[in-house]
């Protein structure tokens, strides 16, 4: 896919514009205010009182996950369990689309939320759950408790407590060695962020505005605003420095669908939102196991044939995609320019605290949390920074990078196994990040960790976002990372050595 060209900035006039639809429209497409501006005038025509703050309620949809209550789902109950999880993603989908299409109407009637939206979707979302305690009662004898409260759903504002963290980012640094995550805060990015927002829009594209569901101008924040704040852990005696990286190419191919085979396996459109794949080219919502030890992969060494999956980036320009009519696009509220990353780095880095053993083959892991917008940021694991600038990492804002510098996503999974299982019924309990000193916890073990740098060259400014759950409203906090390991044993054999080795190889 191409990448953009940058384009001449707008006049002040017709800037504050592009700003004022972006703010009122960027928070999910569902503040419909009667909007009139022009130069020298700001927006008019929204009532007072009522209306305005009944528009401000209603930016998204904010229902409980039921997949991360559910850590505990017997093999035979798994299959119909994943399928109703993926219905309920559907039906919030679906719900969502019905506020955009009724925005006007709901912004005059509130009550019409809860009576033609909000109703039908817990209703519908009770019955998926219903099925869900059958299906685990039938295999497992016990029926998981406290299903029925998590029917209902309620309307939330976009950023209503200030943003996800209001801080101009928390770092999460996704940098080699830093054994997961590393804690800091940006100093005051929030403000500049959200002028330079309000000054970066392109002329006749709308700015940031992603047909109306995100993201908006305080989502973004000027790098150099952000003070350094990646903190790794001490590395002690014994510690495993050495790295493995593994060469899988861009996605210069396009594969691309909005399936996820580990969180909605044998569902077509299960992630609503679309994913660039390197690697194994079998990945689909319908791939076994088998398929994939027989897929064909992008990468280098043929021993590699693991999957390695995250949302596409687009460039809001006003260009459409080829997906523009279809699920995990369009359909999905995702629009823009699908951008090819200039360059992908995977690489596997050891513990600070001790050797690493081998992966099984087959094991899931899900990093960061595609609804943390509305599930809030215990699972998230985003990481967003500029070439130039990765001593500074933000976790809830874009960056807006400088002149000559790119965009940089990192992701550093989970590197601790529970020497079991190679997924579990949340895709989470299985694997586990290491603690503050780089041990990992009690009952884990540590293995190579795979971190993820992903670098775009797109314009300067706040006209990106990444795919998301429509609901989610593309906020950079959602981002996150899938990897399936296919590693066959040799290779991964020669990981291992490396890593506890103190070796870089390739």
């Amino acid at each position: 896919m191409g990448r953009t060209s940058r384009r001449k900035r707008s006049t002040p006039a017709n800037r504050a514009i592009v700003a004022s639809v972006a703010l009122i429209l960027g928070g999910g497409g569902l503040v419909a205010v009667n909007f009139y501006a022009s130069a020298g005038e700001g927006a008019s025509g929204a009532p007072p009182g009522r209306f305005q703050d009944a528009a401000r309620r209603m930016s998204t949809i904010d229902c409980p996950d039921a997949g991360i209550s559910l850590p505990d789902v017997p093999d035979q109950a798994r299959p119909e369990v994943d399928r109703e999880l993926a219905a309920m993603d559907t039906q919030i989908t679906d719900a969502y689309r019905q506020f955009a299409d009724r925005r006007e109407q709901i912004s005059r009637d509130p009550d019409l939320a809860g009576n033609a939206v909000l109703g039908p979707l817990s209703s519908k979302r009770a019955a998926s759950l219903d099925r869900i305690g059958t299906a685990v009662e039938r295999a497992a004898g016990d029926r998981p408790q406290g299903l029925d409260g998590l029917a209902g759903c309620s309307l939330r504002a976009d950023d209503e407590d200030g943003g996800e963290g209001g801080n101009g980012g928390q770092g999460d640094s996704g940098q080699e060695g830093n054994g997961g995550q590393g804690d800091g805060q940006g100093d005051g990015g929030q403000d500049d962020g959200a002028d330079q927002g309000r000054d970066g829009g392109q002329e006749g594209d709308g700015g940031q505005g992603q047909q109306g569901n995100g993201p908006e101008a305080s989502d973004f924040v000027d790098i150099q605003s952000v003070q350094p704040n990646v903190d790794r852990p001490r590395t002690r005696r014994g510690a495993s420095r050495g790295t493995f990286t593994t060469d899988c190419g861009r996605n210069e191919n396009g594969k691309f669908n909005p399936d996820n085979v580990i969180a909605a396996p044998g569902v077509s459109n299960g992630a609503h939102h679309m994913h660039d794949y390197v690697g194994n080219q079998a990945t689909d919502a319908f791939a076994g196991d088998d398929d994939l030890a027989g897929g064909g992969t992008t990468c280098r060494n043929q021993g590699d044939r693991s999957t390695y999956y995250w949302p596409v980036l687009r460039v809001q320009n006003g260009q459409d995609e080829n997906d523009a009519d279809a699920d995990g696009g369009g359909r999905d509220q995702n629009t823009g320019e699908i951008q090819t990353p200039s360059q992908v780095t995977l690489k596997f880095v050891g513990s600070p605290a001790g050797k690493v053993t081998a992966m099984p083959r087959f094991l899931r892991i899900i990093t960061g949390d595609a609804k943390a917008f509305t599930n809030g940021d215990a699972n998230a694991n985003a990481s967003w920074s500029c070439t130039g600038f990765e001593d500074r990492q933000l976790e809830d804002k874009y960056p807006i990078c400088p002149e000559g510098s790119q965009v940089v996503r990192s992701f550093a999974f989970q590197s601790c196994w529970d020497g079991r299982n190679t997924d579990s019924a949340n895709h989470r309990t299985h694997v586990a990040f290491a603690q503050d000193d780089g041990r990992c916890p009690s009952g884990f073990k540590a293995v190579p960790q795979l971190v993820q740098r992903i670098v775009y060259d797109v314009p300067p400014g706040p006209g990106f976002a990444v795919d998301s759950f429509p609901e989610q409203l593309h906020k950079p906090v959602t981002d996150h990372g899938d990897f399936i390991n296919v590693f066959d044993d040799k290779l991964m054999k020669r990981v291992v050595s490396c890593v506890n080795g103190g070796r870089r190889c390739r």
